[in-house]
C-alpha cells in the first residue's frame, strides 16, 4: 500500500513539473514576443511584469491611432460605412448619412442596413465587393424613402458613386460619394452644346444656299475655291446634327426609338452597300460571318446608324487591299453579363488590319469629340512610307516617286502628309453616337485591339427580343 502511495505521490510531482515548465515557456515566449530585449538576469515574474506595461503601451498607442482614424473618417467629405458579415451597420460616418438620408449613426448599437437605408444598388455593391474579394464600384440614383409625405416631396434623387473594399471576417467598407455636381455641369455642357447647335444651323444653311447658287454661276479655277466652302458648309452641318443627335438622344434615349423587327444581316449589307465607295477605292472588302438571318427589336434608322459609323472607321484606319471583318452570333447573357435585363444577347463585332487603338486611348475612344493622338499616326505613316517615296500599304495613299533631295520632293512628302491626316481625321462624334444609340437600345459596347489582326475591334452587344418572330 505504501508502494503505491509513493508511486502515485512521485506521478504528481512529475505532473506538477511538467505543467510548471510548460508554463514557463508559455510565459517565456510572451515576454520575448513584447519584450526581447529583457535580460535574462531578471526572474520570470519580472519578464512578465515589464512584458505586460509593453503590452498596455502598445495597446495604448493602437487605440489613439484608432481613435484619430476614426476622428478623420467622421469629418471626412466623402461618405463611409462598414457592415459586417450579416449586412448590419459597424460604422457610419456623418457624410453617409446626409447621402443616404439616414438618421445619426449610434455606435455600439448594430442594426440592419436594410432597416436604416433602402438601397438595392448599394446592397448590391456589397454582395458583389463580399463575394469577389476585390474592389468593386458602382454609380447609382438614390431615391430617399420617408413615411411623412410633406418631408418626402421635399428631397430630390441623388446620383452616388459607391467604392465596395473587402475586409476580414465577411465585412465590407463602403465609400460613397455625390455625383450631384458632375451631373450638372454634364447637364450645362449639353444644353450649352444643344443651344450653339441650334444657333448655327440656320446660318449654315445660308451659307449653303449661297454656294450651291455660286457654284453653278462660276468657272475654273474660282468654282475650285466653291466647291471647298461647299464641302466645309456640309461637313460642319453634319458636326452640328450630329451634336443635335446626340443631346436628343441623351435627354430620352428610349422615347426617341421607333422599335420594330430588323434582320440585323440585312442591314449589315445595306450600310456596307452605302460605304462600298469609299471602300473600293481602297479595294477594302467586306468579310460578313454569321447567320443569314437574324430577327431584333430595334430602330432600324438608328442602328443603320450605328453600322455606317463603325464600317466607316474600319475603312478609314484599315490598310489598302485588306479586309473588314463583321461577325454576328447569339449567346446567353450570363456567359459574359455584357448587358442584363434578358437571357439572350446579339454578338456583333466589326474586326479591321489597321493599326488598332492606343491601349492608353481605350478608355476614351467613345467620349465626345476624343480622337486618336496624331503623332501616333505620324509616326505610323512615316514607318510605313518607303525610302523612294512610295507609300506603303498602311496608309493605303500613294504619291509619285520622287527624290528627297529636290523641292518638288519635300512639297510632295508635305502635300502626302496633309492628304494623309486629312483622309483619317474626323470630328470625334462617330463612336460617342455609336455607343449613345446602342445604350439606348438597353446594349452595350467595347472597344480593344484584336489579338489576331492587331486593328481595332469593336463589340456591340444587344438584347434579342424572342417574340420578335410573333411580330413578322
Amino acid at each position: 500500500m505504501e508502494v503505491w502511495v509513493l508511486i502515485g505521490l512521485v506521478m504528481g510531482l512529475a505532473l506538477l513539473e511538467w505543467r510548471w515548465l510548460r508554463l514557463n515557456a508559455r510565459l517565456w515566449r510572451i515576454v520575448q514576443k513584447w519584450r526581447p530585449d529583457t535580460p535574462l538576469a531578471f526572474s520570470s515574474t519580472s519578464r512578465l511584469t515589464r512584458a505586460i506595461a509593453a503590452y498596455q503601451e502598445a495597446h495604448f498607442s493602437i487605440q489613439s491611432e484608432l481613435q484619430a482614424l476614426q476622428s478623420l473618417v467622421q469629418v471626412a467629405p466623402i461618405g463611409f460605412l462598414l457592415v459586417d458579415e450579416d449586412n448590419q451597420l459597424l460604422t457610419c460616418n456623418s457624410k453617409a448619412c446626409e447621402l443616404l438620408n439616414m438618421q445619426p449613426y449610434l455606435p455600439g448599437r448594430p442594426r440592419l442596413l436594410l432597416e436604416l437605408v433602402r438601397s438595392y444598388e448599394l446592397d448590391a455593391l456589397i454582395d458583389q465587393t463580399r463575394h469577389a474579394q476585390e474592389p468593386c464600384q458602382s454609380e447609382w440614383v438614390f431615391h430617399p424613402v420617408d413615411s411623412d409625405y410633406a418631408k418626402l416631396s421635399q428631397k430630390q434623387p441623388r446620383p452616388l458613386r459607391g467604392h465596395g473594399s473587402p475586409m476580414p471576417d465577411g465585412c465590407v467598407g463602403v465609400f460613397l460619394e455625390s455625383r450631384e455636381q458632375v451631373v450638372m455641369l454634364t447637364q450645362q455642357r449639353d444644353r450649352w452644346i444643344s443651344d450653339v447647335a441650334h444657333e448655327l444651323k440656320t446660318p449654315l444653311t445660308s451659307i449653303r444656299l449661297v454656294a450651291e447658287t455660286l457654284q453653278s454661276r462660276l468657272e475654273p479655277p474660282t468654282r475650285d475655291w466653291v466647291d471647298r466652302l461647299l464641302n466645309e458648309t456640309i461637313r460642319l452641318s453634319g458636326l452640328v446634327q450630329d451634336l443635335l443627335d446626340l443631346n436628343q438622344l441623351e435627354m430620352h434615349p428610349s422615347n426617341r426609338l421607333t422599335l420594330k423587327p430588323v434582320d440585323l444581316p440585312r442591314l449589315v449589307q445595306s450600310a456596307w452597300l452605302s460605304l462600298e465607295p469609299l471602300a473600293r477605292e481602297k479595294q477594302i472588302q467586306l468579310d460578313y460571318v454569321g447567320c443569314d438571318r437574324l430577327l431584333i427589336l430595334a430602330d432600324e434608322a438608328r442602328l443603320h446608324r450605328v453600322l455606317l459609323n463603325l464600317l466607316d472607321n474600319s475603312i478609314k484606319y484599315s490598310p489598302a487591299q485588306q479586309h473588314i471583318r463583321v461577325q454576328v452570333s447569339v449567346f446567353q447573357a450570363n456567359q459574359t453579363g455584357a448587358t442584363k435585363g434578358t437571357d439572350q444577347q446579339v454578338h456583333l463585332e466589326v474586326i479591321d488590319a489597321g493599326l488598332g487603338f492606343p491601349e492608353a486611348a481605350l478608355p476614351q475612344v467613345f467620349d465626345r469629340f476624343y480622337r486618336v493622338d496624331l503623332s501616333r499616326t505620324r509616326q505610323a505613316a512615316l514607318k510605313a512610307t518607303p525610302k523612294d517615296g512610295r507609300a506603303s500599304a498602311i496608309s493605303g495613299i500613294t504619291s509619285p516617286t520622287f527624290e528627297p533631295q529636290t523641292a518638288n520632293a519635300q512639297t510632295a512628302t508635305k502635300n502626302w502628309k496633309q492628304d494623309f491626316f486629312q483622309a483619317n481625321s474626323g470630328t470625334g462624334l462617330g463612336l460617342a453616337i455609336v455607343r449613345q444609340i446602342v445604350e439606348a437600345h438597353q446594349g452595350s459596347v467595347k472597344a480593344s485591339n484584336h489579338p489576331e489582326t492587331g486593328g481595332a475591334w469593336l463589340e456591340v452587344f444587344l438584347p434579342l427580343n424572342t417574340g420578335v418572330k410573333q411580330l413578322e
